[in-house]
């Protein structure tokens, strides 16, 4: 997997996959910045061709490291987005009924043409070509070398299709029956996400390495925001993660993870901003609070929050 792939860090030229001190640097350079503890989960399961389970709230830059981590290999990122009622066929493949039956009735006008008669055998075979066969997440990335599989939010599916998740990720490959076994010949690098609405079955669970991802100490966020907003005033970025901090200790329907932390830091800047108050606070909220009564409660507290 991603042999011979190296990145280039202060001075030295590395393969990201061989050691998580490499893997870290690696996503660094992508914006991503991991603590000693993900850069090791993420390396391992590289390493160990085992799927990386990684749980937590909303925000706390699960996505994201899929994301860095196709950056890092040079592979393709493929992201299958889990939902209520998802089945099987929506993760692996379909066939594409409207050109098939163009192709039937194309084939019955050559016939009707030539007084020729049908084979129904080779038209059946026909029909089931890989022309017509429309590839899901699931099944692209097992055709495609590199690539990483975001499964994201995974909670949100059924015990059923966890089952069916899980016979795929331990084999690397799938059946389809009109044209036989599709085999990974090189897996995917799997990342799954889960915000934990429902607990995950162990079965599931254990085929994987399991990360919990919490929202980034003060310093590592201010490192964020100044790693993501290039000349961002290092007295804005402080005051931005401290006053995001302190709001995600409100209770909020929806505390802001760092993906709104950068938005309101970009926000500000946009709006001339050199440092946080209260004036420029209240007027860029909705780029870090998504409901009203989250916003109404901030701002209430707007000078409590804000005072350093």
């Amino acid at each position: 997997m991603a042999a011979g792939l190296c990145v280039r860090h202060a001075g030295l030229v590395q393969d990201p996959t061989s050691s998580p001190t490499a893997l870290a640097a690696a996503l660094r350079e992508t914006g991503y910045l991991a603590d000693d503890g993900l850069a090791t989960a993420a390396f391992l399961a590289m390493r160990m061709n085992r799927p990386l389970f990684c749980e937590g709230e909303p925000g706390t830059g699960k996505t994201a490291l899929a994301q860095a981590l196709a950056q890092v290999l040079g592979a393709e990122l493929i992201r299958l987005q889990c939902h209520e009622g998802i089945d099987a066929s929506q993760a692996l493949y379909d066939w594409d009924f409207p050109r098939q039956l163009l192709h039937l009735r194309s084939l019955e006008a050559s016939a009707a043409a030539s007084g020729e008669k049908l084979d129904a055998e080779a038209v059946e075979a026909s029909l089931y070509d890989q022309r017509f066969l429309l590839a899901r997440p699931i099944l692209r990335a097992l055709r495609t070398s590199p690539s990483v599989l975001l499964v994201d939010e995974i909670d949100r599916a059924d015990d059923e299709f966890e089952a069916f998740l899980l016979e795929v990720l331990t084999e690397h490959a799938v059946t389809i029956p009109e044209l036989g076994e599709v085999k990974a010949e090189t897996p995917p690098v799997v990342v799954l996400t889960s915000n934990r609405t429902r607990e995950v079955h162990d079965a599931l669970k254990r085929r994987c390495l399991y990360l919990w991802l919490d929202h980034p100490d003060l310093a590592r966020e201010i490192e964020i925001l100044r790693s993501r907003i290039p000349g961002i005033p290092e007295r804005l970025a402080t005051e931005v993660a401290t006053a995001v901090r302190k709001i995600r200790q409100t209770e909020l329907l929806k505390p802001p993870g760092v993906a709104e932390s950068l938005d309101w830091a970009r926000a500000l800047q946009l709006v001339g901003a050199r440092h946080l108050d209260i004036e420029s606070a209240a007027a860029t909220l909705g780029a870090v609070l998504k409901y009203r009564e989250d916003a109404d409660r901030v701002r209430a507290q707007l000078d409590t929050l804000l005072a350093s």
